[in-house]
């Protein structure tokens, strides 16, 4: 194996996680941004149920195209995937930054969703190429850690923002950012790669030969086409002034019919020709690569997926688990997880290669599960008790969650660090173990808890208990993974994580508002507001319950991810420094 030079590794790895932390804190930059966002579309507070799909969107694109891009980034290179990845980020931030409407806003997030979430298991897979085996730990906790701490710095830095500009300035900021990390990963990436005989990633097709030359030059003329097209989309959605209201100029940007939208304008269908256009020229260069990434099989988990998700989030935690529209969701993401695993068995290349999902890698994905269950918990609900016990806007209750998410990525680094040591096992179930002692307390807890320090320290062990899981977990999938599917394993790994968050709360909220409803029903006076406060606690209390239940369990199935350390070649190891 040709080693990459120890820092061109360290810095490949840093400008990949940066990107990850850029990702992960867009995904909590809108907590406070989205009043405002809404009523920049012309969306009003009162119809607070159609805000639903901004956040939805983004985890729905985040989550359904996850287990493509792990594959994708198993079969050309990391970077190439990560650089593709961070310039549909960049193009998702600008379309939301310059939307005019509902669902131009809500496109954007998806798209920024998409881009996002490819990020993180192309990262994890790249350090699996540059660091052997029991030499992983450290840099898959730096991954971790730096991960949670985008969701930590998601609400500051909209906090921030929106106490000098508006809303979209945000996203402006995220798309320059994004652009900023492509020129750098760029400029490092191909320096670093490391170069294995016997299987390396390459790009999507052959430049030799005259065929070659042809598809260079189609996907030369391809970028050329797509550069245009985006370049119409922005000016079709930033629609100037000056050129709208000109009599010259104007008519592009003239709505077509009685659509008010500005896609549906001369310009705007330039733009979607242009980049249909550019699209219909990649084809050819990336057909191959789709066909032996299993393209259908994508289609059938993702749609599985995104079901799901669309499925939870669709319903009314106060009044059920799954809405109306869930209820004819579900069949449909059975049917379709049903034809998944048909081509799963009938592929010869499917979209996840035989041999990922066992052993160490299917404890790690049910592990993974947990840990989103114990977190969304803790997410969720800290703010919402903050916010019963003390006068606290929804701004103030979120910055208490900042005592719990500040702990998880120190614990990321720790439960790294320590599987230089000790075994994934020992390491994550102990974590888990903390984490279930620190949530067990917190079912004692009432609307004053928060107010006193040892909250503050409850929440830090906990905080501290999940991320020494974190590392662990990766660790795991990608040891037990095949050297050619290491992408698949760490996308895998994140979807069980965000399938467990989704899934888990709304089944804890809705066991949780069930006590609620019930305490209120027995109440003789409903409208006394001490005792609803104290029906709101012992909902509280109920999830955080279930979050023990998800973190004992979690540590017990922690079992099946070994509790002797994994060794191979040391002074290979020692090169890299980590």
């Amino acid at each position: 194996m040709t080693s990459p030079r120890p820092d061109r590794a360290r810095a490949l790895l840093a400008t990949a996680s940066v990107a990850v932390a850029l990702a992960a804190a867009d995904t909590y930059v809108v907590v406070l941004a989205l009043t405002d966002m809404m009523s920049g579309v012309g969306v009003g507070i009162d119809s607070l149920q159609k805000a639903t799909p901004i956040i939805s969107g983004f985890l729905l694109g985040y989550v359904a195209v996850l287990p493509l891009t792990g594959r994708l980034a198993d079969l050309v290179a990391r970077e190439r995937v990560l650089l593709v990845c961070l310039a549909i980020f960049v193009v998702g931030s600008s379309v939301t930054a310059l939307a005019a409407d509902l669902p131009t806003l809500v496109t954007g997030r998806v798209v920024q969703g998409v881009g996002g979430g490819g990020l993180v298991p192309a990262t994890l897979a790249l350090v699996a190429d540059l660091w052997p085996v029991d030499r992983r730990g450290t840099p898959l906790g730096v991954v971790g850690a730096v991960q949670e701490l985008g969701s930590v710095l998601g609400p500051v830095l909209g906090a921030a923002i929106l106490a000098v500009a508006d809303w979209r300035a945000i996203f402006w900021v995220n798309a320059l950012a994004g652009a900023g990390l492509w020129v750098v990963l760029r400029f490092i990436g191909r320096a670093a790669r490391p170069v294995t005989p016997d299987h390396a990633p390459t790009g999507p097709v052959p430049t030799s030969g005259a065929g070659g030359i042809r598809r260079v030059l189609s996907t030369r003329v391809s970028m050329g086409l797509g550069g245009l097209g985006l370049g119409c989309g922005a000016l079709a959605l930033a629609a100037p002034a000056g050129l709208v209201s000109s009599v010259a100029l104007g008519g592009p940007f003239v709505p077509l019919g009685d659509h008010a939208s500005r896609v549906l304008t001369p310009i705007g269908l330039l733009a979607a020709a242009l980049l249909l256009a550019a699209a219909g020229l990649a084809v050819p260069a990336w057909l191959p690569v789709l066909r032996r990434a299993d393209l259908l099989g994508a289609v059938l988990l993702g749609a599985t997926l995104g079901l799901v998700i669309l499925t939870f989030a669709s319903a009314n935690p106060e009044k059920e688990v799954v809405g109306p529209l869930g209820l004819a969701l579900l069949p449909l993401a059975a049917v379709t997880a049903v034809l998944y695993l048909w081509r799963h068995r009938a592929a010869a290349d499917p979209l996840v290669p035989r041999g990922v999902v066992r052993g160490r890698g299917r404890s790690a994905l049910v592990v993974s599960g947990f840990v989103g269950v114990a977190l969304v918990a803790v997410v969720v609900d800290v703010p919402l008790l903050a916010r019963l016990g003390v006068d606290h806007d929804e701004t103030a209750a979120a910055f208490v969650l900042v005592r719990f998410l500040l702990a998880v990525p120190v614990g990321a680094l720790a439960g790294g660090w320590l599987l230089r040591r000790a075994g994934d096992g020992l390491v994550g179930g102990a974590g888990l173990l903390l984490a279930t002692a620190g949530l067990a307390a917190m079912t004692t807890w009432d609307q004053t808890s928060l107010t006193r320090w040892p909250a503050t320290v409850i929440l830090a062990v906990v905080g501290l208990g999940i991320g020494l899981a974190l590392a662990p977990v990766n660790n795991a999938a990608l040891a037990d993974a095949p050297e050619d599917a290491h992408g698949t394993a760490s996308a895998l790994v994140v979807v069980a994580r965000m399938v467990g968050m989704v899934v888990g709360l709304a089944l804890l909220t809705a066991i949780g508002l069930h006590t609620y409803y019930a305490r209120v029903a027995a109440l003789p006076d409903p409208a006394d507001p001490t005792a609803l406060v104290t029906a709101a606690v012992a909902e509280v209390r109920w999830v955080f319950r279930g979050a023990a239940i998800a973190a004992g369990l979690g540590a017990v199935t922690c079992l099946g991810l070994g509790l002797a350390r994994h060794t191979g070649s040391y002074a290979a190891e020692r090169t890299f420094g980590l």
